[in-house]
């Protein structure tokens, strides 16, 4: 690295050209290859591979590089089904054999536990995988707008708001993708005009399906920015007579100019706003706004192991905090004395409290409002709970909720993470508070991108 007026310059510059050999991973999956020590970000590249590159950004710590050519290959890279993928991001490690994939996540889960819990002894095992890791989406939410013209569909290029057309997803199921095709025919076909996001004018801005895995039930919404829809009527009968699995067709109005989808705002206009599906032994009703996981599979098992670590025996307490709609905290049910469940989306109490009946369940409560919040009051009360489980979103628990389970101290602590980072940091405070970490499953719910899931068991000391 050199000197230039006694200021630190980068050893590479701007648009050009390098070769180097890749070391590492970044926990998004871009290659790391260092010049001078210097790390560089590559897109598509793989450990020990001899890649060329364009420099296309310089920070201080580190850049990115274009990958222009594999010179060496990794015998982890497979080929890729199109690079579309890739420009929108909608699977990132297409290019990197499942396997690998698998192993990549585990190290992911391995490195936090090491560098930012400071566990390194904690037993993590290998990542639960899928047999077939494509297809397994249950949920699209896909832009709508006009290209050369046309009403298209499709996904946004990385990093823009600039529409690939698309209708093969790949990671999606695949009567979904026939569904949104069918949606935006019959849509075209009356004239509605998709958004014009830069002068925020035009009906359609999205078209989101959801589809019952076990069932087969399906779910449209149509995300309309007013409450207009002209010829609304034929559009309700042609979309029911196109698809005979429909349950519910939604017209969901956001009249915002925002990157957020959905709009408070809802007309129901076929069904009702909601449908079903089944996840170990239960039913379960999932209305249009309500969480619940995408990949129906994988998800069994992740709650599986969840309800096993917790080794329920029939005469606990059970808090299942960020609980959604009840599908972990029904499960738990099966095998507790009793289970909360604690939520702050007010419709997802709702559908929980009709999962309840729905499925005849006496043994679980529910509760609304924010999880640490509850967990406060039920400190102050000096109520007992034996068992904690927590399925928190990717910020992780709040520091109120931690201060609130070190008062608590519920003897068994079952943390479901979707985010290691976050995990590790709140593993740590637990750590430090008295409980020990006893085992990590890592499972993979996203196949062909980075994410990964895990469950923990932790005990008090």
């Amino acid at each position: 690295m050199g000197k230039q007026s006694n200021k630190w310059t980068a050893p590479v510059s701007k648009n050009k050209d390098y070769t180097g050999i890749i070391e590492d991973l970044t926990h998004e999956g871009l290659g790391v290859v260092k010049i001078e020590n210097f790390p560089i970000f590559v897109e598509g590249a793989l450990p020990e591979e001899e890649v060329a590159f364009k420099v296309v950004k310089v920070g201080k710590k580190f850049g990115y590089g274009k990958l222009t050519e594999v010179i060496t290959q990794s015998p982890d890279r497979v080929e890729v089904m199109d690079k579309v993928y890739a420009q929108t991001g909608t699977m990132p490690l297409q290019h990197l054999s499942y396997d690998a994939q698998l192993k990549f996540k585990k190290d992911q889960v391995v490195r936090v536990f090491d560098r930012i819990a400071k566990m390194p002894e904690v037993p993590i095992a290998d990542v639960i995988g899928m047999e077939n890791p494509y297809g397994y989406r249950n949920k699209a939410q896909i832009p709508v707008r006009k290209i050369d013209g046309r009403m298209q569909t499709g996904f946004f290029r990385k990093n823009s708001h600039d529409l690939i057309p698309l209708e093969d997803f790949v990671i999606q199921d695949p009567k979904i993708d026939e569904a949104v095709v069918a949606v935006r025919d019959i849509l075209k076909r009356y004239h509605i005009k998709p958004y014009d996001e830069e002068n925020h004018k035009g009906d359609i801005r999205h078209i989101v399906v959801r589809r019952g895995y076990y069932t087969g039930e399906l779910m449209v919404v149509l995300v309309t920015r007013t409450s207009d829809l002209s010829r609304r009527n034929e559009i309700i009968e042609s979309i029911k007579e196109k698809l005979p699995e429909l349950v519910s067709l939604i017209q969901n109005i956001n009249p915002d100019k925002t990157n957020v989808i959905l709009g408070s705002d809802f007309k129901v206009l076929f069904g009702e706003d909601g449908y079903h599906d089944t996840l170990l032994g239960d039913t379960y009703f999932i209305s249009h706004q309500s969480f619940y996981q995408v990949n129906p599979v994988q998800t069994q098992k992740l709650y599986q192991t969840a309800i096993d670590f917790a080794e329920l025996t029939g005469e606990e307490t059970v808090i299942d905090a960020y609980c959604g709609i009840g599908t972990l905290t029904l499960g738990l049910a099966k095998k507790a004395k009793h289970v909360y469940g604690l939520e702050i989306v007010n419709t997802a109490i709702k559908n929980a409290n009709r999962n309840v009946q729905v499925n005849d369940v006496s043994n679980v409560s529910f509760k609304v409002g924010a999880a640490e919040d509850l967990m406060v009051e039920w400190t102050d009360r000096n109520e007992k709970v034996d068992v904690l489980v927590v399925d928190p979103p990717r910020k992780g628990l709040a520091k109120e909720f931690i201060d609130a389970v070190l008062t608590m101290k519920p003897e068994k602590m079952v943390y479901v993470s979707c985010n290691p980072a976050t995990l590790a940091r709140d593993l740590k405070l637990l750590h430090e508070g008295g409980y020990e970490v006893l085992k990590a499953q890592p499972v993979d719910l996203f196949p062909q991108t980075h994410h990964v899931e895990s469950v923990v068991l932790m005990s008090r000391a």
